[in-house]
């Protein structure tokens, strides 16, 4: 079985572009993991993607989680509500280096979604996709952020990444094998059921 799905592939191509969302009220933080760990970062992507069908990482060995993870200018920006993981944004630097940086994967656990989290923190990892280079000596300073949603995705997703300043400049369309939802852990899907969200170029 095959369906029909329709990239969108989107940018940003000055620091100027992004329009902040506000940061939800609560005991909410965004913090950098600056220990790589394929552990806590293949828990980030079955949790938040279980139920949206994100497939592609879940048969990676633990060194090339590893490898992703340590590559130079590679980020991950996790937000925690009162201590508890709620949501991630993943940055990936394309190389060789021209200033481009993407935002590979973003999105929230099931639990923390419709609660303005979201666009605080796409506002707050597309903040540092711009200001990558301060962090990462010797990096070129970004130029352009891009990121690709599909017709898979979450039905709020390409909304958010508009009314953040995310420009649209290429559509592809393509048949992709009909994927089963995985779920966050083997067998969770058949219960819950949902589609892929922002999975490579989140």
């Amino acid at each position: 079985m095959s369906i029909t799905v329709t990239t969108w592939y989107l940018e940003q191509t000055s620091p100027e572009d992004l329009r902040p969302s506000p940061a939800p009220g609560g005991d909410l933080r965004i913090e950098r993991a600056g220990v790589p760990s394929p552990e806590f970062s293949r828990f980030l992507y079955t949790a938040v993607g279980g139920d949206l069908c994100w497939v592609d990482r879940l048969g990676l060995t633990h060194a090339q989680w590893r490898e992703i993870l340590e590559r130079p200018g590679a980020e991950t920006w996790v937000a925690y509500v009162q201590g508890t993981p709620a949501g991630y944004v993943e940055l990936k630097p394309h190389d060789p280096d021209g200033g481009v940086v993407e935002i590979i994967y973003f999105g929230l656990l099931p639990a923390f979604r419709g609660r303005g989290i979201g666009g605080h923190l796409l506002s707050y990892g597309t903040a540092r996709a711009w200001d990558l280079a301060d962090r990462w000596p010797g990096r070129t300073p970004t130029k352009r952020v891009v990121l690709n949603t599909c017709s898979l995705d979450g039905e709020h997703a390409m909304t958010n990444y508009l009314r953040r300043g995310f420009r649209l400049y290429d559509t592809r369309t393509a048949e992709q094998p009909e994927v089963e939802t995985p779920g966050a852990w083997p067998g969770a899907g058949d219960r819950e059921g949902g589609t892929r969200e922002v999975g490579a170029g989140a």
